[in-house]
């Protein structure tokens, strides 16, 4: 489908890559891994065509449909969710407003037997096999289903996209990209904003995806479950393996472990030959043979070993001042959004140098707990903090509060005092940002970059409690792995919000599971919490908690009184009834449409043709009117 030949990109006289070569084929699930800053974002866009390249060429086969979710995206306001996601339906949308405006022409008009209205019903024959076989009588059912698996309710649909947060949004985008029937679908980061259901659902629907993938992402696990091949950018090259994630990289250990040992003998036989022809150089006779030699070792193709970026971060949580022993106490604490009741008399005490994860589905209130800890948020009940308690946050978008027109360096100097202002550049260092990239604006910083950043911002303020709401989220798996080591030395006490496992695996020695507007205390780590769920990994809980909600429905509706079940069966009967006369009606109306386009002055010969053409149309549109009503009798 795509073949990529002797791609570069530099930035600034620097190489991103350099003559990388690769093809995609359709069944290609390509995890494109590597270092925050490696290109992995850049690759996506070059493949989208958004940029050119500095040489060489992507070729693709004709009319190859490309769909790109990025990290950054754009809304048109005043659009509901469901209008914005039928933005993926542009031809079918466009077929739509067509056939509306000739059936009005066609309402208005008694020129019956005239060439003009002919034209008419021929093009509306045209446009609408056209729309049947682009699926215009099925896109909204798709849309909605597409929708429910990422999450959205149905009382959702008719929601302003502008109520929604940016993970929310970043769904919606998701969806117009799955529904819009792509031959390559480039995604970027798409697990970031997604809960555990619908990562699951999103896995599935990847598995069973017949074109191409390309993901950019940082969750092994997704990765592992979805690609079934990896390449990684590193260095300006690029390793292309078959193979999921963690088989690739005991995959490339073993063969840099081979590269290693080939190069290892090579050098011996190299250093063997060289010292054969120092010794035949002096002397005449042998003179030729040492010549014999050197053009040999010229001949040499010198073994190479895959190079490894192995610059990571350098972190160092400090400890502003030692607080009292009780540091956060939580009494009847309770959060509502409107008349949604998020948490409800939460009581909680985190004592000094404790570690603590919260754990839970999305929307159970762990972001919420946490804003209301720092007092970003209202709440009823009462917070206290202990004595001499310096708080410190990191939020879960920390990174868009960043100004993207000034740079690296002015970010951190604006956000720095007296005190540690000359350490700036050192703090930068420390996370990677070297040389002349703290000139860099923030607007050009890839996802885990800005991360970095904020982590970095982090450290100019002074903190002896540390809140950390999904602080791993764009940062690369190497530097996850130093975040965890310095929050493992952190002397201060730790609060974290994460669904990573692997993240919080040995970190934390107490974790708060949140459902149902409570939280319930578990004395141990991760490994703990999930040895009393009885599960293996986060996502068991997930799909253990949507079972349990599928039986108590079930159980619900055993318990329905002989009323509620009556009339729910005459509900369904009626249901099933209007869906069989729709189904009736419009197989009619399709199979006038062709009589009147193979012999329209016959069919319109016909006594008082129009009006029961018309009227057809009508109860067709009562019915669905009809249909909506009783399904939503049906669901309340």
């Amino acid at each position: 489908m795509l073949n990529i030949h002797n791609l570069s990109v530099s930035f600034g006289g620097t190489f991103l890559f350099e003559e990388v070569t690769f093809r995609l084929n359709a069944g290609d699930r390509v995890g494109l891994v590597g270092k925050n800053g490696a290109g992995k974002s850049t690759m996506l866009k070059l493949l989208s065509k958004e940029v050119e390249p500095d040489t060489g060429v992507i070729a693709s086969d004709k009319e190859v449909r490309i769909g790109f979710l990025k990290q950054d995206i754009d809304f048109v306001q005043g659009r509901t969710v469901l209008e914005e996601a039928y933005e993926a339906f542009e031809e079918i949308r466009i077929l739509e407003r067509n056939i509306n405006e000739i059936n009005h022409q066609l309402a208005s008009r008694t020129d019956y037997e005239s060439e003009g209205y002919h034209d008419l019903m021929v093009s509306l024959n045209d446009i609408t096999h056209r729309y049947e076989i682009l699926g215009g009588y099925n896109y909204q059912g798709n849309t909605e289903r597409v929708l429910q698996g990422l999450g959205f309710q149905r009382e959702d649909f008719q929601k302003l996209t502008d109520t929604f947060s940016g993970g929310w949004r970043m769904r919606i985008e998701l969806a117009k990209l799955l529904l819009q029937d792509n031959d390559v679908l480039l995604l970027d980061e798409p697990t970031n904003h997604l809960d555990i259901e619908s990562i699951i659902w999103l896995e599935q629907f990847l598995k069973n995806y017949s074109g191409v993938v390309v993901i950019v992402s940082h969750d092994k696990m997704f990765l592992d479950n979805v690609t079934n091949r990896t390449i990684e950018i590193s260095l300006g090259k690029i390793y292309d393996y078959n193979k999921p994630y963690s088989q690739y990289l005991l995959l490339r250990e073993e063969l840099r472990g081979q590269q290693l040992a080939a190069q290892k003998n090579q050098e011996k036989q190299i250093q063997q030959t060289e010292r054969l022809i120092e010794k035949f150089r002096a002397k005449a006779s042998k003179a030729s043979m040492a010549q014999s030699l050197i053009k040999k070792l010229d001949k040499i193709d010198r073994i190479e070993v895959d190079e490894d970026d192995n610059s990571v971060m350098s972190i160092q949580f400090p400890v502003s001042i030692q607080p009292g022993k009780v540091v956060v106490e939580i009494e009847k604490a309770s959060k509502n959004y409107g008349s949604k009741h998020v948490l409800e008399h939460i009581d909680l005490l985190i004592e000094r140098g404790t570690k603590t994860a919260f754990v839970g589905q999305n929307g159970q209130g762990k972001t919420t707990l946490a804003k209301m800890i720092v007092g970003e948020i209202p709440f009823e009940g009462q917070i206290k903090l202990g004595h001499n308690v310096q708080l410190g946050y990191f939020a879960q978008n920390q990174a868009d509060y960043l100004d993207g027109e000034i740079s690296i360096l002015e970010t951190m100097v604006n956000a720095a005092n007296e005190r540690n202002r000359s350490k700036v550049r050192d703090i930068l260092g420390s996370f990677l940002f070297r040389g002349d990239d703290v000139e860099k604006k923030v607007k050009v910083l890839s996802g885990g970059e800005r991360n970095r950043l904020a982590l970095a911002k982090l450290l100019l303020q002074p903190f002896n409690v540390l809140v950390m709401d999904e602080p791993t989220n764009h940062l690369d798996i190497k530097s996850k792995n130093v975040l965890k080591q310095a929050l493992h030395n952190f002397e201060g006490t730790l609060i974290l919000v994460s669904h990573d496992r692997d993240f919080l695996q040995g970190l934390t020695n107490k974790v708060y599971e949140f459902k149902n507007k409570q939280i319930k205390e578990y004395l141990g780590d991760i490994n703990f919490y999930l040895e009393e769920r009885n599960v293996q990994h986060m996502r068991e809980i997930e799909m253990k908690d949507e079972i349990s909600v599928v039986k108590e429905k079930t159980v619900g509706k055993d318990q329905l009184s002989y009323e509620q079940q009556k009339k729910q069966k005459s509900l369904q009967n009626k249901l099933s009834k209007v869906e069989s006369q729709i189904a009736t009606l419009e197989k009619e109306i399709a199979e006038i449409d062709v009589e009147m386009a193979i012999n329209y002055e016959a069919v319109i010969a016909q006594p008082n043709f129009f009006d029961t053409y018309q009227k057809k149309k009508d109860t067709l549109e009562a019915l669905m009117f009809d249909w909506e009503s009783i399904h939503e009798e049906l669901e309340g």
